[in-house]
């Protein structure tokens, strides 16, 4: 009976039509990551509403600053989840089940490491950010009791990555909405009435972390397939581990490599000030939304690409290519564009502070209008990934998007120090980055071809 109940959760990507199948594994993806924006949206309204915009600065001020310390290690995930797709469109049993428990071990392991530097680089890095002083504080607080949760986060997303790989994408929906009406809860009662302020948010979002990586152990655990997780197994095997490095680092390198340019963007609109800094946390958080709907095609197009190459069926994985990217262009233009129409209304939700609404309409104006560049350049990111291609996205990352925002930085916006100066680096990077990982992916799939002739 287990066994038909984790089957039915599972998609072939290797055969039959394809539309269907990828919107079969977006749509419940896509509500998790926005479930997961909802109840981080109600962190930040908690805050702002409750505990001022000095609490509502810091909470957002450390999202650039977490993302670069965690995404080295997420990005092991992204190795986790192209090999066990890759082992589970060859039918490599055995291969998969290392990969599952190696996956695990590795998230663990992280996770601890993860506590300790979020506890001793807190500080120092957000004072090199130039974090006000006002705010400094309540931000190195709401870190350090964060990252206290990182071992439930990794275990989390390495989970979640073992059953994207086989197309399971629903059961991660539910545990993410019972981990996040935990969390909304928490928040009311934390910050509401023991006013507890960053500290109550930061611990809410600690233990429902630790519900929705409770809840994922156990489905793998439960599963009579072949990625079931054993307890006595869990253990790092030296060559998968040396497989999920090669794709996962370089993939955790990229994220770590844009949220450098994304930190150096914050410390320059840091020097705006705290109202400047409450409102882009504001309208950053809406934009998230549509980038959370348009990373779903990301990730499907690494588990439709790795499964098919896995199986040896090349011409699908163009034809993933094409129908991910259409997709994604539609969601971000109408997503995009709807979210910016009703940015005054959507921003009242975060503050009524019409200078921080006003703030907040400028960076949505420049940067969630055309979010679809955004998309489309991480579709074809995540098809190369899944060809087992790592380095490749990592470099021309570092040198179309990160680099450029980094020269923007120090000569453009150093001539035009406004805000619209410093957002307009965004869909710049984005559109010059994707031409690149474009002609990269043409390459690449014409040397597949060549290299087995006469493969589907």
């Amino acid at each position: 009976m287990e066994k038909r109940s984790s089957k039915k959760y599972e998609i072939d990507m290797c055969n039959g039509p394809l539309l269907g199948k990828i919107m079969v594994f977006y749509i419940p993806l896509m509500l998790s990551g926005i479930l997961q924006l909802l109840f981080n949206a109600a962190d930040i309204v908690v805050v702002g509403r409750f505990a001022g915009n000095e609490a509502l600065a810091a909470v957002g001020s450390t999202s650039s600053l977490t993302n670069l310390i965690v995404n080295l290690f997420i990005g092991l995930s992204v190795g986790a989840n192209v090999l066990v797709a890759r082992f589970y469109g060859a039918g490599q049993e055995g291969e998969l089940k290392e990969m599952v428990q190696t996956a695990i071990a590795t998230a663990l392991a992280g996770g601890v490491i993860l506590v300790f530097l979020g506890f001793f680089l807190s500080r120092p890095a957000l004072g090199w950010m130039g974090t006000p002083e006002d705010v400094i504080s309540h931000s190195v607080l709401y870190m350090r009791i964060y990252f206290a949760g990182m071992p439930f986060m990794m275990v989390y997303n390495f989970g979640s990555a073992v059953l994207r790989a086989v197309g399971d994408t629903k059961r991660p929906l539910y545990y993410l909405l019972i981990a996040g009406v935990v969390n909304v809860v928490l928040n009311l009662i934390f910050v509401i009435v023991f006013s507890m302020g960053v500290a109550g948010v930061a611990a809410a979002t600690v233990v429902s972390q630790g519900i929705s990586a409770a809840l994922v152990v156990r489905c793998l655990f439960l599963t009579d397939s072949a990625y079931r997780l054993v307890l006595q197994g869990i253990k790092i095997v030296p060559d998968k581990l040396i497989k999920m490095i090669q794709i996962g680092v370089p993939a955790g390198m990229q994220g770590a490599l844009f949220s450098v340019s994304n930190v150096l963007i914050q410390s320059s609109v840091n020097s705006f000030g705290s109202t400047a800094m409450a409102g882009n946390t504001a309208g950053s958080n809406i934009e998230g939304f549509v980038y959370t709907a348009m990373n779903a095609f990301h990730q499907a197009a690494i588990s439709f690409s790795g499964q098919n190459y896995g199986a040896r069926k090349y011409k699908r994985i163009l034809r993933v290519l094409l129908i991910c990217e259409g997709m994604v262009v539609v969601v971000g233009a109408v997503m995009g564009n709807a979210a910016y129409f009703f940015g005054g209304t959507l921003l009242q939700l975060y503050t009524t502070d019409p200078v921080v609404i006003e703030y907040g309409i400028l960076r949505m104006s420049i940067i969630c209008v055309p979010y679809f560049l955004c998309g489309i350049m991480d579709v074809v990111v995540g098809v190369l990934r899944g060809m087992g291609y790592a380095i490749m996205p990592m470099l021309v990352s570092l040198t179309g998007a990160c680099l450029f925002r980094v020269v923007w930085i120090y000569t453009i916006f150093q001539s035009i120090r406004t805000l619209e100066c410093l957002y307009y680096s965004y869909p710049i990077s984005w559109t010059l980055t994707f031409l690149v990982h474009f002609v990269c992916f043409a390459v690449v799939y014409k040397k597949l071809l060549r290299r087995d002739p006469g493969i589907e």
